[in-house]
C-alpha cells in the first residue's frame, strides 16, 4: 500500500482550492438548479440499470447524496471532501453514512463493498491513480467499479453553459479518455471490462437520442459521458468445489460415457443429472449407473416442466458446487474439456466461461451449414448488445460461480422467462452483473447416440425475439 503523502505543495494548494470552489457550488445549489438537472436525471437511470437494488456501496465523490440514495443500497457510504456538500448529503438522504474524507487517503476507512463508483469525481481528481489504489482494500474478486467521466469534445459547449450561468462552475478539469482510464486501472490492479458512451442530449426531449442514438455510429463520439466498469485483477481461488450440470432427455446411450470422461476438479466433482421426460430408459440407466461408481457424487433428478432451461435451473437449484457447470449428455463438447473451463474461471481470468464451437473446424455432422451461419451471425449480433466479445451464445457449456448464478436468478424477473434453452438467461445475467465473460474455443464433436432436441426454424424465430428483447432490456436503456 502506498504509505507516501497524497499531495506535494502543489496538490495541497489544488486540493485547497477545490474544496472552496465545491463548498461554493454547494451553497449556490439551495437557490438555484440550472439546466443539469436533465443531465443528473438520465445518469441516475444508467446507474439504476447498472446496480440492482440491495447491494454494499461506496461512493467516492457523492456530492449532496442524490445518486447513492437512489440506488437503495443495503448499507450505502458516500464520501466527499467538501463540508458543505456532505452537510447537505446528511440534511437530505440520513439512510446513508456519509463522511467528509479526501479521496487520495482512505486510510481511516475500512468496510468491503459490492460496488464503488466514481461519478464525475476522476476529473477533478490531483492524483487519480491514487484514489484508485485506494480503494481496493475495500474490493472482494465480485466488487465492480463503475466511473463516468465527461467526453473531451465537450469542453466548449459545457464552459459556454457555465459562462451563461446554465451549468455549475467548473475549474480545470482532466479531459481523460476512455484509455486513459483503462490505463490507470491496470496500475492500480484493477482490469477494465467494458466501456459504453452515454448522454447524447442532457437537455429536454432528450430521450431517443440518450437512449438509441447514442449507441450508434458516429454519435457514441459525441456523448457527454464515458463509462468504464471494472473489476480487481484476478486473483486465484484455491481448490473450489464443482458441480457438473447434465439435462438429459433420450440420452441413455451417453450415460455410461459421461460418468467414465468427467474428470475430478478441485476439492469435489459432483455430477447432477435431470432427466427430462424421455422416451428412451435414460432416467432408469443413470439410476443403475450410480452405484456403479461410489467414488463419484452423483445426484439424480426428475424434471417436473420441460426445456433444457428448466432443467438446468433445477440442476443448478440442487447443486452443492462452488462453481457451477453445464455439460451436455448429447457429449458433442468432449468432458475432458472441463478442466480447462475450471483452470479460466479459478484463476480469476473470467467469471462466466462460454464455450465456443466455431474457432476451430467442425466434425462433418456436429453443425448444420444453416446452424453455423446462423450462429455466427447472432454471436456478432449480441457482442455487440453486452459490449463484450460473446462469439458463441448457444453453446451448451457453460461455466460460473454459484454466488453469481444466486444473484441471476434473485433478478431474473428483469428478464422474465423468455428462454427456453437456458444459454440467454445465463449470459444476459452475467452481463447485467457486470461479470467477465470469457470465451473458450473447444472442438465440436458429432453425436453418437441420438438426435438433436432444437427445432431449426422454431428455435431460430425465437432468437430474433431475444435479440429484440436484449436490445430493449439491455443495449437502449
Amino acid at each position: 500500500m502506498n504509505i507516501n503523502p497524497p499531495f506535494d505543495e502543489a496538490g495541497v494548494a489544488y486540493q485547497q482550492i477545490r474544496k472552496a470552489h465545491w463548498d461554493s457550488v454547494a451553497k449556490k445549489r439551495d437557490h438555484w438548479r440550472g439546466m443539469g438537472r436533465w443531465y443528473h436525471h438520465r445518469l441516475i437511470e444508467i446507474y439504476r440499470y447498472l446496480v440492482t437494488p440491495n447491494q454494499r456501496i461506496l461512493e467516492i465523490g457523492c456530492g449532496t447524496g442524490t445518486l447513492i440514495a437512489r440506488l437503495q443500497p443495503s448499507y450505502g457510504v458516500g464520501i466527499d471532501f467538501s463540508a458543505e456538500m456532505i452537510a447537505r448529503a446528511k440534511q437530505h438522504h440520513p439512510e446513508i453514512e456519509y463522511h467528509q474524507v479526501d479521496a487520495h487517503d482512505l486510510s481511516s476507512m475500512d468496510g468491503q463493498f459490492d460496488v464503488i463508483i466514481f461519478s464525475d469525481t476522476v476529473n477533478d481528481l490531483w492524483d487519480v491513480q491514487r484514489a484508485l489504489e485506494q480503494v481496493k482494500k475495500f474490493c472482494s474478486p465480485h466488487t465492480r467499479l463503475i466511473l463516468n467521466f465527461y467526453n473531451y469534445v465537450w469542453q466548449l459547449p459545457l464552459a459556454i453553459a457555465q459562462s451563461l450561468n446554465l451549468a455549475a462552475p467548473m475549474l480545470s478539469q482532466n479531459w481523460l479518455t476512455p484509455e486513459d482510464i483503462e490505463n490507470m486501472l491496470c496500475l492500480a490492479g484493477f482490469e477494465s471490462i467494458r466501456s459504453t458512451q452515454e448522454i447524447l442530449w442532457p437537455l429536454p426531449l432528450g430521450g431517443f437520442a440518450n437512449r438509441y442514438l447514442v449507441k450508434l455510429w458516429p454519435f457514441y463520439n459525441f456523448a457527454l459521458s464515458n463509462f468504464v466498469i471494472a473489476r480487481p485483477a484476478a486473483q486465484p481461488a484455491e481448490q473450489p468445489s464443482v458441480s457438473v450440470v447434465i439435462a438429459a432427455r433420450n440420452e441413455a446411450g451417453n450415460i455410461k460415457s459421461i460418468f467414465e470422461r468427467v474428470p475430478k476438479m478441485g476439492s469435489k466433482t459432483e455430477l447432477v443429472f435431470v432427466e427430462g421426460h424421455s422416451h428412451d430408459n435414460t432416467y432408469e440407466t443413470i439410476a443403475d449407473e450410480i452405484p456403479l461408481h461410489p467414488l463419484t457424487p452423483s445426484l439424480l433428478l426428475h424434471q417436473p416442466g420441460i426445456g433444457k432451461a428448466d432443467a438446468i435451473r433445477l440442476g443448478f437449484e440442487k447443486a452443492s458446487g462452488d462453481i457451477l457447470m453445464i455439460l451436455d449428455a448429447d457429449l458433442t463438447v468432449p468432458p475432458e474439456d472441463l478442466p480447462r473451463f475450471y483452470d479460466a474461471i479459478v484463476s480469476g481470468k473470467g467469471e462466466f466461461i462460454n464455450g465456443v464451437r466455431l474457432v476451430y473446424p467442425m466434425e462433418k455432422e456436429a453443425m448444420r451449414t444453416l446452424n453455423f451461419i446462423g450462429n455466427k451471425l447472432f454471436s456478432m449480433t449480441f457482442s455487440w448488445l453486452l459490449g463484450q466479445p460473446v462469439k458463441d451464445t448457444l453453446c451448451g457449456t457453460k461455466v460460473m460461480w454459484r454466488e453469481d448464478y444466486e444473484k441471476i436468478a434473485a433478478n431474473r424477473s428483469y428478464f422474465g422467462d423468455f428462454d427456453p434453452f437456458g444459454d440467454f438467461d445465463l449470459i444476459f445475467g452475467a452481463a447485467k452483473l457486470n461479470r467477465k465473460i470469457i470465451d473458450l474455443p473447444i472442438r465440436y464433436r458429432d453425436r453418437t447416440y441420438g438426435t438433436s432436441n432444437i427445432s431449426r426454424w422454431k428455435h431460430g424465430i425465437l432468437l430474433f425475439r431475444m435479440v429484440a428483447f436484449a436490445a430493449r432490456r439491455i443495449k437502449f436503456v
